[in-house]
């Protein structure tokens, strides 16, 4: 019976992964804004091995509307851009043969909704990964109580906790969704 708190801790750790997940998910949305995070799932073609963009230069953002790009490494220049100009983030960028530079241009109205649409997708991924931590759980403690390592009164017990964990992070998601939904409708 002692494994029955540290299946809890690890339901709640599970489901805070799965938050954190959504946030990092967030972070790569644009918003009208130059944040350093827009470029966190860029992977550049470095000595024949994908590299992260962080890994091979300084990425800054001097004012609300670009983000500067310092490579250690000035043969790696042209892979950077490369690697920026096919990525998604739609964005173009300019070298000046020191440094690269990405202009954010500020949102449309219509991309501002598309991109509301996109980060409730993103949500709604983190919320069903939830749903799943719960579920498992959920199933774990019906086998156990099959197995009789635990008595009814304590899978019922277990179940009602589990529910309120997954409440908590559903509402967890729910806030940082709204959080992003309006710094990108904030013009």
């Amino acid at each position: 019976m002692s494994e029955v708190p540290v299946k809890l801790t690890d339901v709640e750790s599970r489901m805070q992964k799965a938050v954190e997940a959504t946030q990092q998910n967030f972070n790569t949305v644009r918003t009208g804004r130059a944040s350093a995070s827009l470029l966190d799932r860029i992977m550049v073609e470095y000595y024949g091995a994908p590299t992260p963009l962080k890994s091979l230069a300084n990425v800054t953002t001097p004012d609300a509307s670009t983000i500067a790009i310092q490579p250690f490494d000035r043969s790696s220049m042209a892979l950077i851009e490369r690697a920026i100009a096919e990525s998604d983030v739609g964005l173009t960028p300019n070298n000046d043969g020191s440094s690269i530079r990405l202009n954010i241009p500020p949102l449309t109205t219509e991309r501002r909704k598309e991109l509301v649409k996109t980060v409730a997708k993103l949500a709604e991924e983190g919320k069903v990964a939830i749903r799943n931590v719960r579920r498992d759980a959920i199933d774990s403690t019906r086998k156990q109580e099959k197995a009789k390592e635990i008595s009814e009164d304590e899978a019922k017990k277990l179940h009602d906790q589990i529910d309120k964990l997954t409440e908590k992070y559903i509402k967890n998601v729910d806030r940082i969704l709204a959080e992003k939904e309006k710094e990108i409708s904030t013009v």
